[in-house]
Order: structure tokens, then sequence, then C-alpha cells
């Protein structure tokens, strides 16, 4: 996804080698399975896995500074956006709803889905050197007790992202309400630590071809030729519940904007088009004035409706980031129990806040790895998985564009009435 700016704070602009990422992906696959049963397998797979597991560790150690900074910097601007008039508080009260749904039935499908179509063996190979111990389930008093977090350093050690993630997502609203000099001061100094977060970590997946190479030879190492089959189901799968977010557009569209489904196809196709050549929301900007035109939307709703969206809305991104985790939870034998499925929806509720304006890699780690953390899943296989984020990324971005221009329509009935 392109970047926009966060409120008066605009995050640098990353271009991050995706094609190489899935071309070193493909190659290790290759290249293990070819190996595997051979009798240079162990010595490939011991000088390749030192490259891979600093990859990884790179990768992870700047999750949380990108998260609080990013969560701190969401917030001010969903703020700022409140205090814009009645439309915005109706706009972000609707989007409100729709995330909170997209994460509720993914919740509730997805663990039918795998249930239906279950992960293939060869997926296991994603585990690699993930320690396989036991989960234990947290009783309901405890689940609420760590919520909050006595010792937020010690929290930040532990990665006990829940906590932190409501630490920060508070610490944003206290400063919304701090006199402006002092409000400034503090937005400024995390605008300055995204910035610098997003840097290294753009370096880190600049090595993405050679880190994805070794830990795809790993895998395919373990599995063969299945791991290619593996991530093909992965991929459709979490598109598919884009693909939910992508039917709900229609459905918000019919019921709360008073668009026939058919109408609003029609209307919503030149968008579509940007959307699947661009992957960018920003890019499809125009498109979706377009298409709100063609629906007879009032201009001025579109104008503010749309930019707005653009800049804080991700409609699929609690349900696919969510989706993600409960695979990979599927995948190593995690028990995800509805406590632990409630913590999921509300990190990738909150998550979603900070990473609207991300390139699609970067929102892969920072969105997916707190949610699941705090689910207890083992976040080893995004490493793995980032490099084919680029293929569930067009569902992104065009459930994104249809369900922008839907809200749109939803709001410009409610101002009407």
């Amino acid at each position: 996804m392109t970047n926009t700016q966060t409120s008066r704070f605009e995050l640098v602009r990353i271009e991050l080698p995706v094609a190489w990422t899935f071309t070193g992906l493909v190659a290790g696959l290759g290249v293990g399975a070819a190996l595997a049963g051979s009798a240079m397998v162990d010595t490939a797979v011991e000088w390749t896995e030192p490259a891979g597991t600093l990859w990884l560790r790179a990768l992870q150690m700047t999750i949380i500074p990108l998260v609080a900074a990013l969560l701190v910097l969401g917030i001010a601007q969903l703020a700022a956006a409140a205090r814009a008039g009645a439309a915005a508080r109706r706009m972000l009260l609707l989007v409100f709803v729709l995330l909170t749904v997209g994460g509720i039935v993914t919740a509730t499908v997805l663990p039918w889905l795998l249930d239906l179509v279950p992960i293939p063996a060869a997926a296991s190979a994603f585990l690699a050197e993930t320690p396989q111990q036991a989960q234990a389930v947290p009783a309901l008093t405890d689940f609420v007790a760590s919520l909050v977090a006595p010792n937020i350093v010690a929290a930040a050690a532990e990665t006990a992202m829940l906590p932190l993630t409501i630490f920060f997502a508070l610490l944003a609203f206290a400063i919304a309400r701090l006199p402006e000099g002092q409000r400034s001061s503090l937005l400024g100094f995390f605008h300055a630590l995204a910035n610098a977060m997003l840097i290294i970590i753009g370096w880190v997946l600049w090595l993405a071809p050679v880190g994805v190479f070794a830990l795809g030879l790993g895998a395919a190492a373990r599995a063969g030729g299945g791991a290619f089959g593996a991530l093909l189901h992965y991929i459709l799968v979490v598109s598919a519940m884009g693909g939910f977010v992508l039917l709900g557009a229609y459905v918000v569209a019919w019921l709360i904007g008073g668009v026939t489904p058919w109408r609003f196809a029609k209307a919503m196709l030149p968008a579509q088009a940007v959307a699947l050549s661009t992957q960018s929301s920003l890019a499809s900007l125009p498109a979706m004035l377009d298409s709100s035109s063609r629906l007879g939307l009032r201009q001025s709703t579109a104008e503010f409706v749309l930019p707005l969206a653009v800049a804080i809305f991700r409609a699929t991104s609690p349900a696919m980031n969510l989706a993600v985790a409960i695979y990979v939870a599927h995948l190593a034998g995690v028990e995800l129990t509805p406590t632990l499925l409630a913590a999921g929806i509300g990190v990738a509720l909150i998550i979603s806040v900070g990473s609207v304006s991300l390139p699609g890699s970067i929102s892969f780690v920072v969105s997916i790895g707190p949610i699941a953390l705090a689910m207890g899943v083992p976040i080893e296989p995004l490493a793995l998985l980032v490099a084919v984020e680029m293929l569930p990324d067009i569902m992104r971005t065009l459930g994104n564009v249809t369900m922008n221009v839907a809200v749109t329509s939803a709001v410009d009935r409610v101002q009407q009435d």
C-alpha cells in the first residue's frame, strides 16, 4: 500500500523489493525440494539456516517500537478526524462497526473453513525451529488481570502485546488532551521514532530475498515439493476472508447506502480495475471519486469521506490479519479459546489504526506480529509468509477500495435523511 499523511506528520516512503522477495522464496523452495532426501541437504540447511535466523530476528526487533509509534500517530489522527464534525463521527462509528464485524466473521468462519479444508501436512515445515511448547489456556480472571501491565518495560521485554497495545492506545488519547505545545512535542517524537524504525525495517526487508531464500530452502528440505501446495492453500484461505469483506461492501452499499448491488457493481468496475493494477488505495482515489459520481453521491460527501477513508480505514485489516494468526495457530497446534480470539480481535482493531499508511510487506509484519503474540501464536512462520503477501494484498486492496465507496454511499444517505 502507498503511504498517506498521518495528520500533519508524514511517514517516510520505502520502496521494497517485493518481486525479488517472491523470487527468493520460489528459488529457496525449488532448491530445497530438489535437495530433499539427498546427501547434500543437511549441509545446505546448515549453511543457510543462520542467514534465515538472523534475518528473522532483525525483523522481530523493530515490532514493538514501530507499533508504539504508529499507534500513537494513528489514534491522534482519529481524534483529529472525530473533531471534524458530525459526518466524520458517523463515518468513524460505521468504520468501527465494520472492522469489528470483519474480525468476528473471521474468528467464527475460519476455524470452520480449516476443518472443512485442512491445512496440508507439508505446511508444518514452515514452523522451522519454532519451539513447540504446550500453551497454557489462561483463566478469565488471569486474562483480565493481564490487560494492565504493572511494569511496561517488563511487558515489552516479554513481548506481552495486549497490555502494551492498551497502554500505548491510552497514551495516545492522553496526548490528544494535552496543550498544543506539549502535544506537538510528543507527536513529533513518535513521528521521528516511527520514521527511524521504518528506515531500519526497510533495510531489513531489502535483505528479504536472502532471508526468505534461506528459510524457504529449509522448509522445502523438510516438506519437499509439498511446500508449494501448502503456500497456495494459505493464500487462498486468507484471501477468502478478504472476500467476505468485499461482499460485505455490496451489502453495506445496499442496506445502508440504498444502492442496489447491480448498480453498485457497475459503478465500481473502473475503481476496482485501478485497485487490481496498482494495489494501492491512494492511487485508486481518483477512480473512487469517479465511481461515487457514477452512483450519484454528492461531491461534497465523496471529497470529504474518501480521502479520510484512505487515510484511516483499511476495511480488510482485522479480518485478513486475524486470519493469518489463526492459520498459524492451527498450524502450530495452539488452542484458540474464545478469550484468546477476543484478544486477537481487540488487538487487530487497535493495530489497524496505526498500519493504514504502510507498504504491504511492512504492514504485514507490524500488524500480524502483535496479534499473534497477544494470542500466544508463534510469529516465526510470518517471516516466510511475508514473501507471498503480494498475492493476498491484491484482495486487501480490492476489498478496501470497494468498502471505501460503500461507506461513502452510507454516509451520504445518512446526511440526506
